[in-house]
């Protein structure tokens, strides 16, 4: 209990910069939170990536249609989608992958900008705080012996700022990396997996479609 008094009395002794780091530390971890969940739910993961790269690739596209449709994310769902279109030419499908391609990725890449913003903001914020502390124990102009101590106490106050502010940026920079790296995987699967659909989408297509009606006259 007394060092969680101490801790808090530390935080205020900081100044009112230490609640803005505060806000952004909160910020951090509600948008890693936020998004964890968004790539655990669209994200269709490797697995399910190299699993069609491999049927797709050896021309398997009854495989491949069934593995899209029975997988969950965004990826797979855009590769359905492009298995239950007629395509008359290639650079129909390849349009519409890199269309709905850009969407998704820029839904995935949501707020991570704002988090590189923090990485930059916090310690900027936190040299903030301790210049203005430093200030304020310097504004002492005559320095006697009980002065001098109080100067270096409110310089060690004042660094709490700068030490609190590359933590929040420290924190900020592993969520953004973190995530920054998921985006670089995702967008290498669905490059993979598109440029092989965009290959021969008509094929595709044809093969899902079969693959929709045996699956019918199987189940009448």
């Amino acid at each position: 209990m007394e060092n969680i008094t101490a801790g808090v009395e530390l935080f205020q002794k900081g100044g009112i910069v230490m609640y803005v780091l505060l806000l952004c530390s909160l910020f951090v971890a509600a948008t890693g939170i936020e998004r964890w969940q968004y790539f655990r739910r669209m994200d269709s993961g490797r697995a399910f990536a190299r699993s069609f790269a491999e049927a797709a690739g050896r021309q398997d596209w009854k495989q491949a249609a069934r593995l899209a449709a029975g997988s969950s994310g965004s990826l797979a769902r855009m590769l359905t989608q492009v298995s239950r279109r007629s395509w008359r030419e290639r650079r129909e499908a390849t349009s519409f992958l890199e269309i709905q391609s850009g969407i998704i990725l820029a839904k995935f890449r949501q707020r991570l900008y704002f988090l590189s913003v923090v990485v930059t903001m916090a310690p900027l914020l936190g040299l903030l705080g301790t210049i203005s502390g430093m200030i304020s124990a310097f504004s002492v102009f005559h320095v006697q012996n009980a002065q001098a101590s109080a100067i270096t106490g409110g310089v060690g106050e004042a660094l709490v700022a700068t030490a609190f502010g590359l933590c929040v940026a420290i924190f900020a920079l592993i969520v953004h990396a973190f995530f920054v790296q998921r985006v670089d995987t995702i967008l290498t699967d669905m490059e993979q997996c598109c440029s092989l659909v965009e290959a021969d989408p008509a094929a595709f297509a044809r093969a899902a479609g079969q693959e929709k009606t045996e699956a019918d006259y199987a189940t009448a």
